[in-house]
């Protein structure tokens, strides 16, 4: 009936204006009041007001602004367009899925990781430069990216180095809305920030058990851009990653010493090193001096109370200078040239 019809009305109008003062909650926009949202009742001679008005777009600052609200949470018949981009391997399989990250085609090596919390110190360590990270945990960036802050020793408090290291991320599925006492922004603001390409809506579990049944696979994430001139299609190349020297890539390129004048005196070859192995060297009063990848080590070693080999991406053949060096040191213990020190390495330095 025309009544039914226009109670109705109301009815759809009061939702979507609710709907409109919810989404803005959740997103923090502050200075507007929930009546100022609300449509006026509809009475004869007087027009209904606009359920959200049009200056509120303009009276959000910039900076409140969401910068990368993307996926399904208003719904598979949104009019939001969504970016999308193409995960490719080697072995021809296409996987499509939504960006949240830097929009920009890259390659690298495919692995995973089963980590259920930590992804802001997965992502900065050195030991996955040039690779392309699965994670298996279904939801990622529920708690957003933590400050910058630094701690005692000069060195980022929450990361594992002074970048993000991947080439790319993949998911299953991204937390549009993030929630801890430390977040800072978003993991979508921090990729984008750091260029790093990412999608979500990914079979993350096919993945995974590709790479355990074929090992770590090369591949590529594309893009298509919004217009193409001229029809041309750019080839897909994939890149071994283990044919670049990563030591080299993410080592320290002068020594740096830290917490001078501690009890034991450790010299560390950087490798990749992640900032947790410093920062527990130092708990324990330790002076460490940190060492480029490719610094001779046995005058060195002469003044240290042992050696450290840290941890590091790629193939440890490339890093035939740390081998070099690290035989020449062995070789003056073994000969008495210099004391005998206890040499301890992990992951890539135990290699």
């Amino acid at each position: 009936t025309p009544q039914g019809r226009a109670r109705g009305g109301t009815w759809h109008r009061r939702m979507r204006a609710n709907f409109g003062l919810l989404l803005l909650c959740q997103q923090g926009v502050a200075g507007w009041s929930a009546s100022a949202l609300l449509p006026a009742a509809t009475h004869p001679g007087r027009a209904s007001r606009t359920a959200v008005p049009a200056r509120m777009v303009e009276a959000i600052p910039s900076r409140d602004r969401p910068t990368a609200f993307l996926g399904s949470t208003f719904g598979s018949n949104s009019a939001m367009f969504y970016r999308q981009g193409t995960l490719v391997l080697e072995d021809g399989t296409r996987l499509r899925g939504v960006s949240f990250g830097c929009e920009k085609p890259i390659a690298g090596e495919l692995v995973f990781t089963t980590g259920m919390v930590g992804y802001p110190e997965s992502l900065t360590d050195p030991s996955y430069k040039g690779q392309i990270l699965v994670m298996t945990y279904p939801i990622v960036g529920n708690y957003g990216v933590p400050n910058d802050e630094l701690d005692q020793w000069g060195l980022p408090k929450f990361f594992e180095s002074d970048r993000v290291q991947v080439s790319g991320l993949i998911i299953s599925d991204y937390s549009h809305h993030h929630s801890h006492w430390n977040s800072q922004r978003s993991l979508s603001q921090w990729l984008i920030e750091q260029g790093i390409p990412a999608l979500y809506g990914i079979d993350t579990r096919l993945l995974t058990k590709k790479i355990r049944s074929k090992g770590a696979l090369r591949a590529t994430i594309e893009f298509e851009p919004s217009v193409a001139l001229g029809g041309a299609k750019v080839p897909t190349s994939f890149e071994d990653v283990n044919k670049r020297n990563l030591v080299a890539e993410v080592s320290i390129k002068e020594p740096r010493v830290f917490n001078k004048g501690g009890k034991y005196k450790v010299l560390a070859t950087d490798c990749g090193i992640k900032y947790n192995i410093i920062r527990s060297l130092l708990q324990r009063d330790c002076e460490v001096t940190l060492v480029p990848w490719d610094t001779p080590l046995k005058d060195r070693l002469k003044d240290a109370d042992g050696l450290f080999l840290s941890n590091g991406p790629g193939d440890p053949a490339m890093a035939s200078k740390t081998v070099e060096h690290l035989k020449e040191a062995i070789e003056a213990m073994e000969s008495g040239e210099i004391k005998m020190k206890p040499l301890f390495g992990i992951c890539l330095g135990n290699q």
